[in-house]
């Protein structure tokens, strides 16, 4: 029953789309010299994203990563790599590279060159077909008897869009034989936008003939010859007055009914003649990386103890003994300090990240010896800052950078002020004025922030700087020093340097741009680094032009802007926003959106619309850059939820329901539709009123779709989705994030054992189903968390698994072994067993 709760949370995936090589046929007019190259990244047949075009070039550096949660289910996940023509209206596939999901585990976090694949419209399929199959016996009128194959068709699944739009599908249903005659053809009935039909069509084919049987046939089919003959299933979109798009195709052999007279399953489509084509010319490669993440997530309780334990980190002494820093440490070789992120997010949840970031913190202060290298170097202090500036700091970036950043890509003014690396008509002195102006409003927009930086960071700081100014007493710039080594250096300089990274751009910058944002950065860095008040850090810089640059901002005035932010940051007073908070732009798009029949004369169709969101309110507009159409405050929007396929046959739907009519929008793809839906209800959050029901369909026809009522103003039929209202907290599943703690401990089983030399274990007992370990003697408080660990947390967890399977063919597989060499090799044949017994 345990196993049966099992609940598989939304994957994860994080691409990174490096490089291609030698693109297009290796000879020949095609040869892709002067056309400009993109890639694009589909689940299925459904793009969800693409790099920018990049310049002509047959082996171009993309250099694009793309980190996004999985809505759905799928099967395949494809880069297509396409060329673009001035003298072609479509652009020109250059070829794929198309991974199965059960195989992504084969490339997962390594960067792998893959051979590119020609782009084939029949191999392009996706979806699956439910069949059943039987055979029946017949009498016919002169009393012999024959047999009849019997093929039901009862639907498909996950058919690809069309054009963006649910397909028309139908299908076809023949009957091959071994030399792959067909014997009898069938099509059935096109069903209408939808992609997943449920056809539940019958169709008979006579594969025998009585033995009384004197005509002739063209498709001569011998009893013993049944089992060679075949059901071939072909899925096809109906194009109207265009040609008709293949779908996919599905083979049965009639041999299946060898031992079942009623065989029923569901098959995957699979390309056109099973994909077979003759060797392709060398089209190229693509460089990739690859990280894939599935979690599955038993009971809650089942985690309470591990949980607890993790939680219990910070009130631990030393801090190097608590679970926590134990596991920074025993992962640090394998996977550095990734290991530190759901342990962050945990203690951030339950309100422990404070008191333990601040042991941790004070625990590498102690390693410090000079003041000048505080917090400079990569340890799990930093570390976990890190992460939590990015978890809670996501919004105070974007209401900080974002509107600056979006003027420098826009403007998109040369900032070179490296001798070598200019351009032929560049001015040095033009070019060093615009960045100047660059960095000065970037460095305004931060230390004029303070009012918008969340409470955690500023109590975090604040104990920094505590901590630091009682180790180095005489030094009284050192306190400014451990707060600017966080917040300029790791949170806005990085930001600034890869905006892409924290979301506050979709797409990296192109290289010009990339150049500007480094020399912004650099300066950013410097500036931010007099919180320690020194007046020699021109001497920092080795380039000698960005030693005359800087020499602009050697003024008072700046050092005196960053101490009062510092300041600002770090104290105990509470901080009031001064004046009418600026508007900025949190996400924009090209969407679908359904007329909302404001008007009482025209159609409620769908139209291409300009969508945009600020902070302070949502339109959209008929083209980017026009004006807009139509204004909703943020403050009116009571909900935003998914809205059901069926409500108008169409995809990645999703309501924007305030107190007027609900804003119907169809987004480009599922990932986009969760980004929209993310955005939009993050900003209206803490409105008033939000409602706590919804409609999940539409109101068509005088009734809602969903529940039938007749009366529009009826309350929703289905709760609405849980939304954050904590300030800057986000929704973070704790058994979710232990399940993490739990695996990364469960794989570094290895270095946990080397811990158990340190101690000595006595003896042990087994009992049916229960596991009890004695007489412990523990020489180190570290080693104390991996006793805690096996006996408290991994032991009664695996326990709860193995004995909800078989409790007794546990306990005789436990027992026909001879002896334990340690806790370790119990807990791994233990969890090696009910790894298998899960899977069956």
């Amino acid at each position: 029953a345990l196993l049966q709760c099992v609940s598989t949370y939304t994957p994860v995936m994080l691409l990174s789309a490096g490089e291609a090589k030698n693109l297009g046929p290796s000879s020949g007019p095609n040869r892709l010299r002067d056309l400009c190259t993109f890639c694009t990244i589909s689940l299925d047949q459904e793009e969800v994203y693409r790099t920018k075009v990049y310049e002509k070039s047959v082996s171009p550096f993309y250099g694009e990563d793309f980190y996004f949660e999985i809505p759905r289910p799928f099967q395949c996940l494809s880069f297509y790599v396409y060329a673009k023509s001035m003298f072609q209206i479509r652009d020109l596939p250059v070829g794929k590279v198309a991974i199965r999901k059960e195989d992504l585990y084969k490339y997962c976090g390594k960067e792998n060159w893959f051979q590119l694949q020609p782009v084939d419209p029949h191999s392009e399929v996706q979806g699956k077909v439910h069949l059943e199959m039987k055979l029946n016996e017949l009498i016919t009128e002169n009393g012999s008897i024959c047999q009849q194959l019997v093929v039901q068709i009862i639907a498909c699944q996950g058919l690809p869009l069309i054009s963006g739009q649910n397909c028309d599908p139908y299908a076809t249903v023949t009957l091959v034989g071994p030399a792959r005659w067909v014997y009898k053809h069938f099509e059935v009935i096109l069903m209408k936008k939808t992609s997943d039909p449920q056809f539940e069509e019958t169709f008979h084919f006579e594969v025998t003939r009585s033995s009384s049987y004197k005509g002739r046939s063209h498709f001569h089919v011998e009893e013993e010859d049944i089992e060679k003959l075949e059901i071939k299933v072909e899925l096809w979109n109906n194009g109207n007055l265009a040609q008709d798009v293949f779908l996919g195709e599905t083979r049965v052999s009639v041999k299946i009914l060898r031992n079942d007279h009623i065989h029923r399953a569901w098959y995957l489509l699979q390309p056109k003649g099973n994909g077979t084509k003759s060797k392709p010319d060398d089209l190229g490669s693509l460089r990739l990386k690859v990280t894939y993440t599935e979690d599955n997530v038993l009971p809650s309780a089942c985690y309470t103890a591990l949980r607890n334990l993790m939680l219990k980190s910070p009130d631990v002494k030393p801090i190097s003994a608590s679970a926590a820093h134990v596991l920074g440490d025993i992962c640090r070789e394998s996977v550095g300090y990734e290991a530190l992120l759901p342990v962050v997010r945990l203690l951030l949840h339950h309100n422990r990240l404070l008191p333990f970031l601040t042991s941790v913190a004070a625990l590498e202060l102690e390693n410090t010896q000079e003041a000048n290298t505080i917090f400079r170097g990569n340890s799990l202090a930093t570390r976990c800052i890190d992460d939590m500036m990015k978890i809670v700091g996501r919004s105070y970036l974007t209401v900080t950078l974002k509107p600056v950043l979006n003027e420098i890509f826009e403007s998109n003014k040369t900032c070179e002020i490296d001798p070598v690396k200019l351009k032929e008509g560049d001015n040095v002195e033009v070019n060093k004025e615009n960045l100047q102006g660059y960095v000065q409003k970037v460095f305004t927009s931060i230390t004029q922030s303070s009012s918008s930086c969340p409470p955690l960071m500023c109590d975090v700081f604040r104990s920094l700087r505590q901590l630091a100014s009682k180790h180095f007493p005489a030094d009284p710039h050192v306190q400014y020093s451990a707060v600017s080594s966080f917040i300029f250096l790791r949170f806005f300089a990085v930001a600034v340097l890869s905006p892409h990274t924290f979301q506050l751009r979709s797409h990296h910058p192109d290289p010009e741009i990339s150049r500007t944002l480094t020399l912004i950065s650099k300066t950013i860095q410097s500036l931010g680094s007099w919180g320690s008040l020194s007046k020699n850090k021109l001497s920092s810089f080795k380039e000698t032009y960005m030693y005359d640059f800087f020499k602009l901002f050697q003024e008072d005035e700046c050092i005196e802007k960053v101490k009062m932010f510092l300041d600002e940051i770090s104290s105990n007073v509470s901080k009031e926003s001064s004046g009418v908070e600026d508007s900025f732009v949190l996400k924009e798009g090209e969407v679908h959106k359904r007329a909302q029949g404001r008007k009482r004369i025209g159609k409620k169709n769908f139209k291409k619309r300009w969508l945009r969101v600020t902070n302070q309110e949502l339109s959209y507009h008929k083209q980017k850059g026009k004006e807009a159409l139509c204004v909703i405050p943020v403050k009116n929007i009571l909900s935003v939820e998914k809205l059901e396929e069926s409500a108008f046959n169409r995809k990645n739907m999703f309501q924007v329901i305030q107190s007027e009519k609900p804003l119907y929008v169809q987004a480009g793809n599922c990932v986009e539709t969760n980004s929209w839906i993310e955005v939009l209800s993050q900003v209206s959050r803490c409105n008033p009123g939000r409602l706590s029901t919804f409609h999940p369909s539409a109101y068509v026809g005088g009734s809602w779709l969903c529940c039938k009522e007749p009366n529009e103003s009826t309350p929703g039929c289905k709760p609405c989705t849980a939304t954050v209202l904590a300030n800057i907290q986000l929704d973070i599943d704790c058994d979710r994030e232990t399940e993490r703690i739990f695996s990364f401990f469960s794989s570094n089983r290895s270095r946990l054992q080397k811990m158990e030399g340190v101690y000595s274990l006595q003896q042990y007992k087994i009992k049916t189903g229960q596991m009890y370990f004695l007489n412990t003697h523990v020489c180190d408080s570290s080693v104390y968390v991996f006793i805690i660990f096996y006996q408290n947390v991994l032991s009664p967890l695996l326990k709860k698994c193995f004995l909800s399977i078989d409790v007794t063919k546990t306990y005789e597989i436990i027992a026909n072994v001879k002896s334990f060499q340690s806790i370790q090799d119990i807990s791994c044949l233990i969890f090696s067993f009910t790894q298998k017994q899960s899977t069956v």
